[in-house]
């Protein structure tokens, strides 16, 4: 099969040279592209992307052949290209800029979905347990929790159920991705947003946490199950036990398990609250800081090392806030959501109180109501907020791990100017 390259071409532009083309009996002689005012009609502007460039709050890509304002024009573009003087530092700057970029997003995503996992772990494993006179509100006796389960039980006490909890994210993102495109229901709200898109974008969110509730049910259960009776499981035990939920096959629950209609309600209330709540407070927090960088710009105080970092930790911090914004404020909630998805499930776990021994869970609530009473008259109001500790844990974690990734990339700049 023979390339549709045509022989003279090269890049952009024909070489020169009257080049017919068959079966235009050479009524259109080879034409060349090399000029600017020929690429005009062709070429466009490209979308801001963030990350993409070193642009300041505020700032948009210059059009083509238009220097920026706040970068005086200083010749050719010829001199841009490797090898065309001191720009050579600066190209070594940018990739060292970008590399960065993707190593901060990197280290985030994995002080959240793996670092932080047995806190995760600890935190529900407080939440179910009923039977617990230590609430473990603190993070110190937490810390000793976690000691315990390490001791006796092995490092597996602490990261299980954490392929699940991966398998639970790509659902949801599958699901969400494959319903946006069957219906008209908005996966993004933009700007010129009105109560209808909202309510539309709400609408497909539900449905997405719908389908992921049972494989999240079933991911529940592999974090709190007691390693010291549970079996060596696949990682695709999930999605079995997931779908064997839907259609009542599999592993024998007892008569006090919830049927999925009555889950229904608490789980979508629980994931709507904290995508509006996390939105809000992420988009609240980035306003902040993108204001206090763009002030800081245009009194030229900022150096050019501070500019490279507000590229990328706006965004990370705004996050980071949300998430434990979050998760703080729905804790009760999800308390409740969690003991509702492990009744009659034959769950056994880990005692919280001593770090070791097993209990089982032979709760009876009849559904939220009656979970959120029962919760307030046995235990007391500080009984929605058991494990609260895993929760400072995890986020001083995380805080920690952004601090010193900032640390390193700011090393890292200087180094390179």
């Amino acid at each position: 099969m023979h390339p549709r390259r045509p022989d003279g071409f090269d890049g952009l532009g024909y070489r020169g040279g009257a080049r017919d083309e068959p079966g235009f009996g050479g009524a259109f002689p080879a034409r060349s592209f090399s000029s600017g005012s020929d690429l005009g009609p062709w070429v466009t502007t490209p979308p801001d992307i963030p990350g993409s460039r070193n642009l300041h709050w505020g700032e948009k890509s210059p059009p083509y052949g238009v220097p920026s304002a706040s970068t005086p024009y200083e010749g050719p573009a010829e001199d841009a290209l490797p090898g065309g003087g001191g720009d050579a530092q600066g190209q070594s700057r940018e990739q060292l800029n970008r590399f960065a970029g993707f190593g901060i997003g990197l280290a985030s995503l994995f002080t959240e979905n793996v670092l932080a996992h047995p806190c995760i772990v600890l935190r529900r494993q407080c939440q179910v347990n009923y039977h617990a006179r230590h609430y473990h509100l603190t993070p110190f006796t937490i810390i000793n929790i976690m000691y315990n389960f390490n001791k006796t039980q092995g490092p597996r006490a602490l990261w299980k159920g954490m392929g699940s909890t991966f398998i639970v994210q790509g659902v949801t993102l599958g699901a969400e991705g494959i319903i946006s495109e069957f219906t008209p229901l908005p996966r993004e709200i933009s700007h010129k947003w009105n109560p209808k898109l909202i309510g539309e974008h709400l609408l497909l969110k539900s449905l997405t946490y719908v389908v992921a509730m049972p494989f999240y049910s079933a991911s529940l259960i592999e974090t709190v199950q007691s390693e010291i009776i549970r079996d060596n499981t696949g990682i695709l035990e999930c999605v079995k036990e997931g779908i064997g939920r839907v259609i009542g096959l599999g592993v024998p629950h007892s008569k006090r398990l919830l049927p999925l209609l009555s889950l229904i309600f608490p789980t979508v209330l629980h994931g709507i609250l904290h995508y509006i709540i996390s939105s809000i407070i992420q988009k609240f927090v980035l306003l902040i800081l993108k204001r206090k960088a763009y002030n800081s710009h245009l009194a030229e105080s900022t150096s050019p090392m501070q500019s490279m970092l507000d590229a990328y930790f706006p965004e990370l911090i705004a996050n980071f806030a949300a998430s434990l914004c979050s998760d703080v404020i729905l804790y009760p909630l999800e308390t409740v959501l969690h003991r509702l998805h492990i009744q009659g499930t034959r769950t056994i776990i880990d005692n919280t109180d001593l770090g070791y021994e097993v209990l089982p869970i032979n709760t009876q609530y009849e559904g939220m109501r009656d979970c959120i009473n029962t919760i307030k008259r046995e235990e007391g109001v500080l009984g929605f907020y058991k494990g609260f500790g895993a929760v400072v844990i995890q986020y001083t974690l995380h805080a920690t791990v952004l601090q010193i990734t900032k640390i390193i990339y700011s090393t890292l700049l200087q180094n390179s100017i």
